[in-house]
């Protein structure tokens, strides 16, 4: 259990390693005949999950001197038959499944913790689609995947998550045929232009028209390079809540024009009439001030739950948060689990029609749990800040799976 007091927080911090940017660049690694050196890495557990995904395709992965500082990568994939663990990360599963989709050979994927409890229904339906058998146990996992795609065209719905996609895109270039990829539905597009700027970064071009119809020329191969993962917006959004609720934060290593979905955080902050400064472009200065509430669609970014239903709390008035369908499949069923955090800590909140209201007030002291969920913990924590006594997490070690540095770098700020 992880106990916080009510505090001030002052201070500068650097975001950590973008975990979604670190996981595509690691897969793409994996593919390159050659050595490419990725900084900035980072040792959250989705990210070791990823390692050891490419390990057992048969990458030589050797870490730098530091652990985090990144990694040097002698892609080519070796072996023929391999059981994949993909941990408790949910992109991993989801991407490697689309990769896994398009090699010679079967794969089989599991996972491990909440990950074997989390629907793999769009795993299934999407590898039927690209006509590629898909055997799993009892429909869970692990799941068992026989590729290669045949197909040269075909249409992929992508309403549920768009992690599928990214790693069918990835591994398009293993394919002797041109694809057409005709996406329907397609749910957060920012994370597709993610996956297609570090394809790029690796000499793989994807042409599309207005996210509807994906174009990828064969003959295309990914070339070695050093890539440096940027900072991890999700993250930090906790940061630049803690700064606008509760004193005045620095936070360095973002980038403003970054493809990352959670950058949108800034938008709600705007809107809620945060104080925020640029003093260049990979630095946002933050600082409290009198908050309105607000209304903002995070359909396209539903990881930004958690912190932005923190923010509501601390607004005067009531705040509208849309796009809770999003919400159930992850680590937590995060539309249960943010009630139950905010009903704890004493806060209105309630959730109607695939939007979440939350009225702002007083937090209270309260014992709360993550539900294992890592940013259900960092939302307890930056809550915590502006309540009228301790709060104590427990399950706050979840924030590992994806910010490993996070209560270390919170309470610098305190």
């Amino acid at each position: 259990m992880k106990t916080l007091q009510p505090s001030l927080v002052n201070g500068s911090v650097t975001a950590p390693p973008s975990k979604s940017a670190a996981q595509r660049a690691i897969a793409i690694a994996a593919l390159c005949e050659g050595e490419s050196v990725l900084y900035n890495t980072g040792t959250s557990e989705d990210v070791q999950a990823a390692i050891r995904v490419c390990e057992s395709l048969g990458a030589d992965i050797n870490h730098m001197r530091q652990p985090g500082d990144g990694l040097r990568m002698a892609g080519g994939i070796k072996s023929s038959v391999k059981m994949l663990n993909c941990g408790e990360s949910g992109l991993c599963l989801r991407m490697f499944s689309g990769i896994a989709a398009a090699l010679p050979f079967p794969v089989q994927l599991t996972g491990e913790g909440s990950l074997l409890n989390r629907p793999i229904s769009m795993i299934t339906t999407g590898m039927s689609a690209l006509g590629v058998e898909c055997l799993s146990a009892d429909g869970g996992l692990p799941v068992t995947i026989k590729g290669p795609i045949k197909k040269g065209e075909f249409t992929l719905d992508a309403s549920g998550t768009s992690q599928l996609l990214t790693g069918v895109l990835i591994a398009a270039p293993l394919l002797h045929q041109d694809l057409l990829l005709r996406v329907r539905n397609l749910a957060s597009k920012p994370y597709i232009d993610l996956t297609l700027d570090i394809m790029e970064r690796f000499d793989v071009r994807v042409d599309h028209d207005d996210y509807q119809e994906f174009h990828i020329r064969a003959g295309q191969r990914y070339s070695p390079t050093d890539y440096h993962v940027e900072g991890d917006w999700s993250g930090a959004a906790f940061l630049l809540v803690a700064g606008t609720i509760a004193g005045k934060v620095t936070i360095e290593g973002l980038q403003k024009e970054s493809f990352q979905a959670d950058r949108m955080i800034l938008n709600a902050l705007k809107q809620a009439g945060a104080s925020l400064g640029y003093p260049d472009d990979e630095k946002i200065i933050v600082e409290k001030r009198p908050l309105r509430s607000f209304e903002f669609d995070a359909t396209d970014c539903p990881d930004l739950f958690p912190p932005l239903a923190v923010l509501a709390a601390n607004c005067e008035g009531e705040s509208k948060i849309i796009g809770t369908e999003r919400l159930h499949s992850k680590e937590s069923d995060r539309a249960a689990t943010l009630f139950d955090l905010l009903t704890k800590l004493g806060i209105g909140i309630r959730v109607h029609d695939n939007t979440m209201y939350i009225k702002g007030g007083r937090i209270k002291s309260a014992e709360v749990h993550s539900h294992g969920d890592h940013r259900i913990a960092m939302a307890a924590a930056t809550a915590a800040l502006n309540a009228d006594g301790p709060v104590h997490i427990t399950g706050a070690d979840a924030v590992n799976k994806s910010y490993p540095g996070f209560f270390g770098d919170l309470e610098a700020l305190m």
